[in-house]
Parts: structure tokens; C-alpha cells; sequence
């Protein structure tokens, strides 16, 4: 049975941001309810199925909000597909690790997956998305086989069948983020370090002014992709820093050639209904 409330403890009236349709409660761990922030595609008949999108937000894997996907979910819910920004578990609020930040992005995608009757998902065309820890935890759901919770069905395959990504930390190695803190098992959470045959399709945003992620890491892991045979594409953006995509940054030009950008790419896949707005 899907959970839902819609209340000020978890979506703040911003008049600058679109709101969700419906919260769902995906996962409970303790006392800590995670939710998927949900904006459904208007218009849909009974019986579609909708292609699906879940964000995971930025924040060093220490804080951060789904509402930083808000924009980028009520454009795409607007073409047609289901888009979500998940809640997930990180360090200033939860007292955890990178860890559990994998964790709750597989189950986040392994629920939609399992729910996707009572969504109007399609369980084939699920993409998963997310901006640099949200877009290693993105990354990570398709690649990582460390690290599910326990109370997940394991019989359920976290695994998207697509990548969108912005600047995200996908490289823990000593030369890549986050090293200090994911150490003693950086190669079983580092993404680009457990490439394989069979990864899904990837689009890849990144700023050559980036000062988290290096344009060779950007070029390195395109190239790891490429050599399983997997689609990967990559745009990099002069004089754009890190976080450059969201619509406050730069005037919103980023923001908008981003979304043209991912539009594109999930067109190219079968994923949106209605034409690219110009």
C-alpha cells in the first residue's frame, strides 16, 4: 500500500519552486521515514505505463534537499514522464555514511521498480539521475553490488536502466572524492572503478571550472563506458563551476541547455511523449 502525505514537515511552500503531487514513504529505517517527492505526468490514461525519473540531491553525502530536483522533475513530469526527488539518509541529519547513502538509493529505485503498477511506471524504463554525491548514489544503484539493506527484496533489481548525471562524484579513488571518507571499501563504492559489460546509457554534465570533479575524470569514466560497449555521452561547459546546472546559477543558461541536453538523451531512449519545448 503506498503511503502519502503532503504536509509542511517535508515540502516548504517556495513560490520560486514547483511542488509535488504526492509524497510516498519508500523506506522506514528506525524512526526515519524516507520519501520520494513525486511529480506525476498530467493527462496520463489508465492503464499507461509512464517512463520514471529519481533524482538524488547534492550534498557531499553530508545534506541537502529533494527540492533542488524540484525544477528539473516538473519539467520532465510535463513531458510526460514520472519523475520523483528522493529523501536518503546522510551525515549532518542522520549520523551516516556514504554507505547508507547507497543503500537508500537502491532501494529507492528497487520500490518504484516493485510499485510500478500501482505508479503507472513502466519497470523497464526506470532512469535514476542525481548531482554530484546524488549523482554518485545515482551512478552507484547501476554499478556498486555492495552495500543493500537488508530489509530490501534482493530478488528486485536496483539497477536503472539509464544514467543522468550532473558533475557527479563518481571516481573515490585517492585521485577522485571523497577518498578520506570511503577508504576502507572505496573500491567497492567507487562507480568508476566497477564498470562493467552491460551498464545502461549515460549522460554526463560537467564544468570545466569544476573544482570537485576534473574534466580527465569526466573524459576517463566516458571512456571506461565506452569500452564495455556502453552509450556515454559527455558535455562540458566552459567557465562553469560546480552545481552550475540548477536554474539560480548563471542566469539559468546552464540550467536550460542541461535540460535540452537530457531531453535529447531520454527522447533518443523512448522515454518522453511530447516534443522538447523550444
Amino acid at each position: 500500500m503506498l503511503m502519502c502525505c503532503l504536509s509542511a514537515d517535508h515540502v516548504r511552500a517556495e513560490d520560486t519552486l514547483p511542488q509535488p503531487t504526492r509524497i510516498i514513504t519508500y523506506k522506514t529505517v528506525g524512526d526515519v521515514e524516507l520519501k520520494l517527492h513525486v511529480f506525476e505526468p498530467a493527462g496520463r490514461a489508465e492503464g499507461d505505463r509512464a517512463a520514471a525519473i529519481v533524482f538524488f540531491f547534492g550534498g557531499g553525502w553530508n545534506r541537502g534537499t529533494p527540492t533542488q530536483f524540484y525544477p528539473q522533475c516538473a519539467h520532465l513530469a510535463a513531458r510526460g514522464m514520472w519523475a520523483a526527488s528522493a529523501e536518503y539518509r546522510v551525515k549532518e541529519r542522520n549520523h551516516t555514511t556514504p554507505i547508507e547513502c547507497v543503500k537508500d538509493g537502491k532501494s529507492a529505485i528497487r520500490y518504484v521498480r516493485a510499485h510500478a503498477d500501482e505508479l503507472g511506471v513502466d519497470p523497464d524504463r526506470i532512469a535514476a539521475s542525481g548531482g554530484s554525491a546524488g549523482g554518485h548514489v545515482a551512478a552507484a544503484t547501476a554499478v556498486v553490488d555492495a552495500f543493500n539493506e537488508d530489509t530490501d527484496d534482493q530478488n528486485i533489481s536496483p539497477v536503472p536502466n539509464a544514467l543522468v548525471l550532473f558533475n557527479p562524484v563518481y571516481d573515490n579513488s585517492k585521485s577522485g572524492y571523497g577518498y578520506g571518507r570511503v577508504k576502507a571499501y572505496w573500491q567497492q563504492i567507487s562507480p568508476m572503478h566497477n564498470i562493467r559489460k552491460g551498464m545502461p546509457p549515460a549522460i554526463v554534465f560537467l564544468g570545466r571550472k569544476d573544482h570537485v570533479i576534473r574534466v580527465q575524470t569526466a573524459e576517463a569514466f566516458q571512456k571506461k563506458m565506452q569500452d564495455v560497449g556502453a552509450r556515454s555521452e559527455l558535455y562540458l561547459y566552459d567557465d562553469a563551476e560546480h552545481g552550475f546546472y540548477r536554474p539560480t546559477e548563471h542566469g539559468g543558461r546552464f540550467y536550460r541547455d542541461t535540460l535540452a541536453k537530457m531531453d535529447a538523451f531520454l527522447n533518443s531512449l523512448g522515454y518522453l511523449k511530447t516534443p522538447t519545448p523550444q
